[in-house]
């Protein structure tokens, strides 16, 4: 397949985080395709998030893929029998939400699907300042996935090599939000939350880490309250 250096394939949860990573991209003047999962994950409704926010941003493509990382566990974001967190985030500590290779999956599926569609870029919302205890965000782990990219396909071994793109992998969250802001991403449509509710519960380590940075913004019509 000839190469589209215009095309960008964006790792699409439906919150926050990978909707401005995909404007991002958007606004650099990429045709994206957004890439969700339906991995099992209690917080299922991000899924909805997702397909509203790939219309709002006028994706070229939404797949959505089913990978049900939930039928060995090993999170309380894939196991409703585990209590979610809901202490904050603690220092050092990889909390119970890690998913076991969750990032490594996905990011694998995500360029098999950028090859096949000549794309130039995998776009990644990840973000090491908030979860410094999660493996897979941080830069090493970036580093060292683009390395074997660039091995494993066809189009690295010819030189043109999928790159791994994080460009929120430095940025605090108020910095995220305020982005977000800019390019007029619908915040509200987002979706955090790790519960299996309708409505965000304000408390876990994902809503509290969003609402601090929308409170630091003078933005408290878009936090969410506690509701468990």
């Amino acid at each position: 397949m000839t190469k589209q250096s215009n095309t960008t394939v964006a790792l699409f949860s439906g919150g926050l985080d990978s909707a401005t990573a995909t404007a991002m991209a958007k606004e650099a003047g990429e045709e994206v395709i957004g890439l969700s999962f339906d991995y099992g994950q209690r917080h299922r409704r991000e899924l909805k998030a997702a397909i509203e926010l790939a219309k709002h941003l006028e994706l070229t493509e939404h797949q959505i893929i089913n990978i049900n990382l939930s039928s060995w566990g090993g999170s309380s974001l894939t196991d409703l029998n585990q209590k979610l967190p809901i202490e904050g985030v603690i220092k050092d500590l990889i909390p119970s939400t890690y998913v076991p290779g969750r990032n490594t999956v996905f990011i694998a599926i995500g360029l098999s699907l950028a090859e096949a569609r000549g794309a130039n870029k995998l776009v990644l919302g990840i973000n090491a300042m908030d979860y410094s205890g999660y493996p897979d965000c941080r830069p090493d782990y970036l580093k060292a996935y683009q390395n074997l990219a660039n091995l494993a396909s066809k189009a690295g071994r010819d030189g043109n090599g999928i790159h791994l793109w994080a460009p929120l992998i430095h940025w605090k969250k108020t910095q995220i939000v305020e982005e977000a802001l800019r390019l007029g991403i619908p915040i509200e449509k987002t979706w955090s939350c790790y519960s299996n509710k309708d409505i965000p519960c304000g408390v876990c380590d994902s809503c509290r880490i969003r609402n601090e940075a929308l409170q630091k913004l003078g933005r408290l019509d878009l936090c969410s309250t506690k509701q468990l």
